[in-house]
């Protein structure tokens, strides 16, 4: 570890923004003010928000504070889970082989797509009638 004490970055994931910050401490993840399980309410997005900081063997050494802005609870975790993911290495660049290897640095660019004219949603048509 270097000789700053914090690292920032940020994390995208549908509509969601995570702007990361992670200190020294004792592996709490605090988002907008509350703690992870209050922010996201299911057990898979909690475990999915705070897999980089297992992988890396950092849950006992850094705490995370988000703020996020944007999206829902799942496109929520999967920024957490990218920020911190990119403060990590900020922190020791020789974890990033093992949070790649993890598939922990890819951005999930999955969107929703949009509505085309004539059509219901993105690709439903209406009904066909041929009489």
């Amino acid at each position: 570890m270097n000789e700053r004490s914090s690292y920032f970055a940020v994390g995208r994931r549908k509509s969601a923004i995570a702007r990361v910050k992670i200190v020294p401490g004792n592996g709490q993840i605090i988002v907008n003010g509350k703690p992870l399980h209050e922010a996201l309410p299911r057990a898979d997005l909690q475990q999915f928000a705070s897999e980089p900081l297992r992988t890396a063997n950092a849950a006992g050494k850094f705490s995370a504070m988000c703020k996020l802005n944007g999206g829902g609870v799942t496109g929520w975790s999967g920024a957490i889970s990218l920020g911190i993911a990119r403060a990590l290495i900020k922190s020791d660049p020789e974890l990033r082989p093992v949070l790649k290897r993890a598939g922990l640095l890819t951005r999930d660019a999955r969107v929703k797509e949009r509505k085309k004219y004539g059509l219901k949603r993105a690709r439903k048509a209406p009904q066909y009638t041929k009489r």
